[in-house]
């Protein structure tokens, strides 16, 4: 239990270190390729962090022996996007609001573009409402529709990066952690793989221990795997965030919470309908329609143009109305 415990948190402050590393880096890398801030958020950062969990549905339903180990990559997939839509916001306006002296903020206002991101909402809403409701229907050509989504995501990093945006405090950058003195694209880099290296061996640790834990505290397989897993792969992300906010640049937090979610809407869903046959049962129909629900209340919030981090921080509840079902029904 003490080495179990140990690792656990051990893990967890590795993955914080590494995207400390790795966030700092990422900056200088989309300087020097001339991406706007918003696309080294959606772009960059948010594919470099996806990476682990995405490895975890490729393995899964590649290399899968029984269908159980295949659900487990299937439930990857609809539990990145649920816990994206849910914590990684809620942690966002608690940040906003636990920072808020640091960054002289009075208002508790989101300084983003947030028609921008109700539109991002928008799009993320009827890729993710296509992918559930393939979930519920069985046909032959259905594996060929996972090329749909990967096209869908091609489109999404073309208009990233043709649209991106960049605001004054976003260009100030702190200095190269791995070589101070240097800003050559080299050493960026180099601290860039070294930063993702780390994340994807601490955050292996990570859900490895969390799934010790759950078997001691007696939790079942499935409540590990539903509920606690999906916090765990998508940490980094969620740890981006938090030391972007506490930056005062929550425009690149934001864009990377969303271009994680466009990426969980789509690499890890074509996966799995390419090698599954995608049929959900209730605990993953119901993970989708809270990430549905979920995804229009953003939708609506940023469509006014005024959340503050108080409002953002309550999305949270909804996870845990799923945890509350889940504790239930399995």
């Amino acid at each position: 239990m003490f080495l179990t415990l140990l690792l656990f948190f051990s893990s967890a402050i590795a993955i914080y270190l590494a995207c400390d590393y790795f966030v700092n880096a990422i900056e200088w890398c989309g300087r020097h390729m001339k991406l706007g801030a918003t696309a080294v958020g959606s772009v960059l950062a948010a594919f470099g962090t996806a990476l682990p969990e995405s490895a975890v549905t490729f393995t899964a339903v590649v290399f899968g022996a029984t269908p159980a180990q295949k659900e487990i990559g299937v439930g990857a997939a609809m539990g990145g996007p649920l816990v994206l839509a849910t914590i990684a916001y809620a942690v966002v306006g608690l940040a906003l609001w636990r920072n808020r002296q640091r960054l002289a903020r009075t208002d508790y206002l989101v300084k983003v573009d947030q028609v921008r991101l109700s539109r991002d909402q928008l799009a993320f809403l009827a890729i993710f409402i296509f992918k559930v409701a393939l979930g519920l229907v069985a046909f032959a050509f259905k594996p060929y529709l996972g090329l749909l989504f990967l096209l869908a995501y091609a489109v999404y990093v073309w208009r990233e990066i043709n649209t991106a945006e960049t605001a004054a405090e976003e260009e100030e950058l702190e200095p190269l952690k791995l070589r101070p003195g240097s800003d050559h694209w080299r050493w960026a880099a180099l601290q860039v793989s070294l930063a993702l290296a780390v994340i994807a061996l601490a955050s292996h640790i990570f859900v490895s221990q969390l799934e010790n834990l759950g078997e001691m505290l007696g939790l079942a397989p499935h409540l590990v795997a539903l509920l606690l897993s999906p916090v765990a792969t998508e940490l980094p992300e969620i740890m981006n965030t938090l030391i972007w906010v506490r930056q005062g640049k929550e425009r690149l937090a934001l864009a990377n919470i969303s271009g994680a979610m466009m990426i969980q809407a789509t690499i890890p869903s074509a996966l799995g309908i390419f090698f599954t046959p995608w049929l959900f049962d209730g605990p993953l129909l119901a993970s989708g329609i809270i990430t549905t629900v979920a995804i229009i209340v953003l939708y609506l919030m940023f469509r006014r143009g005024k959340v503050t981090g108080k409002q953002l921080s309550c999305i949270g509840f909804l996870y845990a109305g799923f945890a509350l079902y889940l504790g239930w029904a399995i």
